[in-house]
């Protein structure tokens, strides 16, 4: 593992992926039947471009974003993708779209239905293949016959996965960096420990608390311990230690003592203003329940990256995907990068992803 210290974009998390309105587009694709068995009635999606089309319409690349992102891949993934980065926006045409369940403009569990009132509880379980067929309808829409890469990191790696077994035909390439095929039992645990923290909030109401404060606090405890698992050891090590918040000893009276409590407590709190509890629980669930046997039928060649520092998607993980590729008969290639930064090295690192995407979007032309 490299030695370089904690980049400090790990620690503004939410400055980084602050949500951006003003650009959004939005499109309706009809009624959807979930695999679960649900039905919406009618769906929008909110999206987001860069670049133009080219004539022969062979450009377009999708982004896919995790739990809690967004359409605005230009922001979250700024390392990678914008004018002159490895996702080039100059010469590409990109795509971020809000997944189906989410809350930034997508039809999700604090939309309104049909009727005029918020899905809340009645909202149906969504599963990240339903994610994948909004977005093909998306891409219809757009006119768009195939995509030049289909990318994402965590569930936005796991929408990508499916994208190329679900659409064969429609993907060219596919890079999916600190993913997994499926969820183990420690990643559905930290999983199911933040969906407790909400479920237990008296705010939550069963779900129907719109109108209402919500479950605040719930939703801000589900965010602590998700962001814990997101960092590594050695990066919160470095960036706070031991050290005391704004005092020289322990005051001993119940409050904040150190200052990496001060800070989860910040980012928890802050949370809570741009994402809502309901999504929480439908997306989180999606991701668990996703699981992807093989690879069969796909037609893509795929790229993988992992993080030696990243212990909830770990490396291992990444070579299976690689190994499930080359078994389905596909160009594949997995490489594991050394950054020190944990799960979240794979919004941080646009050196050596860069390259690597680089190399991917050059092959076969």
């Amino acid at each position: 593992m490299t030695s370089k210290s904690p980049d400090d974009a790990l620690f503004s998390e939410n400055e980084r992926t602050a949500v951006v309105e003003a650009v959004r587009q939005f499109t309706n694709i009809g009624s959807m039947d979930l695999k679960a068995g649900g039905r919406l009635a009618s769906v929008t999606i909110a999206f987001e471009t860069w670049g133009q089309l080219n004539e022969a319409r062979d450009n377009a690349i999708l982004i896919c974003h995790a739990l809690s992102g967004d359409s605005h891949a230009i922001g979250w993934w700024d390392r990678l993708v914008g004018p002159g980065l490895a996702i080039d926006t100059n010469q590409y045409f990109v795509v971020g779209s809000n997944v189906l369940g989410g809350c930034q403009g997508s039809t999700g569990p604090s939309s309104v239905d049909p009727d005029g009132r918020h899905y809340g509880s009645r909202f149906p379980a969504v599963q990240i293949e339903d994610m994948v067929v909004a977005q093909e309808r998306l891409m219809r829409n757009l006119k768009i016959e195939q995509w030049a890469l289909v990318a994402g990191g965590s569930m936005g790696g796991m929408q990508a996965l499916s994208w190329s077994v679900q659409f064969p035909d429609s993907v060219a390439r596919v890079w999916c960096t600190a993913s997994c095929a499926a969820h183990d039992a420690m990643q559905i645990g930290f999983n199911e420990s933040s969906r407790q923290a909400i479920l237990r909030d008296p705010g939550f109401r069963g779900g129907d608390y719109y109108g209402s404060a919500g479950p605040l606090n719930g939703l801000a405890v589900a965010r602590m311990i998700g962001h814990l698992s997101y960092l590594s050891e050695d990066s919160f090590r470095q960036k706070f230690g031991r050290r005391l918040q704004g005092k020289d000893n322990f005051a001993f009276d119940g409050g904040i003592e150190f200052a990496v409590e001060s800070y989860l407590n910040y980012q928890g709190d802050k949370f809570t203003a741009r994402f809502d509890a309901n999504t929480f629980l439908v997306v989180t669930r999606a991701i668990d329940y996703f699981e992807l046997p093989s690879l069969e039928g796909a037609k893509a060649e795929f790229l993988f990256t992992s993080f030696d520092s990243d212990w909830i998607y770990p490396t291992h993980q990444s070579v299976a995907l690689n190994r499930m590729a080359i078994e389905a008969g596909l160009r594949s290639k997995h490489v594991e990068i050394s950054r020190p930064w944990g799960h979240d090295a794979f919004l941080l690192d646009g050196e050596e992803q860069g390259r690597l995407v680089r190399e991917l979007l050059s092959s076969g032309k």
